[in-house]
């Protein structure tokens, strides 16, 4: 008598589905980020307004710009302390040349770009080809960085900016400011960047394996310079955006950007030890962040408490990557 075989059942279409929906890692940060929308709401429904909306957008921006390249530059091994302290520079150099030294809004803002260009070389060259640690260098350029600016204002708001550079900060295409719109397309540059190009694939090496990406061909090097120069540029991009908002020249402009930065890119899938990281879990761990800061004020918890929910996720997330990383060598 023939014994009929055993037939396993394959998996319900369900659950292949669910599978593949968990397999992507953004959705490690989307579901904490319902969850923290949800709670918010039920505390106060004005989180959820058409205007709360669009100041959260506004605010996420100038510090999603900087994430952006803070992400590659993780993903490459390193890190950059020093953003804030540049984006105040931003603010502070460009109302003083124009305003103070009465140049062209064109001419200032192409000057200050160049300054993020040499600021980025700077940290790069002293970081890759000396061997000094990021967490030093940057550090020293950010304290740098603010007093440069407070020695160009005195310490004071800048007035009297061209009134293009506050309507063009304050308009609101869509709904919501530009910054919000040069962060998305960012976040789309960049992912495709990172997901489809040789240097993207060199910036995930570099960060993954330095030696083996050596081996490879890839000039590792040039590679964490350029992701240096990158954050940089954008932080004063963020400032000079940030300025134009607000009509004024700043150098205290940003305080604690640099943690919110880190936390925004590990909190959406970064790893501290470099190799892994999504531009797009870059964006939802911005928005996350910002979520927390603005439910907290809909909350009514006094606004000190905002910097301690952020280093306690930053420490969280931190823990969670090492975690991953060990779990993956068993």
């Amino acid at each position: 008598m023939v014994q009929a075989s055993r037939v396993i059942p394959k998996p319900g279409r369900f659950l292949t589905i669910m599978r593949q929906i968990l397999s992507v890692p953004e959705v490690g940060v989307i579901v904490p980020l319902a969850i923290l929308v949800a709670v918010f709401t039920l505390e106060n429904k004005a989180m959820i307004s058409p205007a709360n909306i669009a100041t959260m957008l506004r605010s996420m921006s100038y510090t999603g710009i900087i994430v952006v390249g803070q992400t590659f530059l993780i993903i490459s091994g390193e890190i950059d302390l020093s953003v804030g302290g540049v984006a105040a520079l931003a603010s502070a150099l460009s109302a003083v040349l124009m305003v103070n030294a009465g140049w062209s809004w064109q001419m200032a803002i192409l000057v200050t770009l160049l300054v993020g260009v040499l600021v980025g070389l700077f940290n790069g060259l002293i970081i890759v080809k000396l061997g000094v640690p990021a967490f030093v260098v940057t550090l020293g350029t950010m304290f740098a960085a603010r007093g440069i600016g407070d020695a160009l204002t005195n310490g004071t708001y800048i007035y009297g900016l061209p009134k293009v550079l506050h309507q063009f900060g304050t308009a609101t295409p869509l709904g919501v400011n530009w910054s919000f719109w040069i962060f998305v397309g960012l976040v789309v540059v960049g992912d495709f960047v990172l997901r489809q190009t040789i240097f993207g694939s060199m910036v995930t090496a570099t960060g993954g394996n330095k030696q083996a990406a050596q081996v490879a061909g890839i000039n590792t090097d040039r590679v964490k310079i350029a992701c240096f120069v990158l954050t940089s540029e954008l932080a004063i991009i963020s400032g000079l955006l940030s300025t134009a908002f607000m009509g004024t020249g700043d150098s205290h402009l940003a305080p604690g950007m640099e943690l919110d930065t880190i936390a925004s890119a590990v909190i959406g899938g970064a790893s501290l030890f470099g190799g892994v990281g999504t531009i797009l879990g870059t964006f939802l761990g911005t928005m996350m962040m910002q979520v927390i800061r603005s439910g907290l004020i809909m909350a009514g918890i006094n606004i000190d408490w905002q910097m301690v929910a952020v280093g306690t996720i930053l420490a969280a997330a931190a823990s969670l990557d090492l975690l991953r990383r060990r779990a993956k060598k068993y």
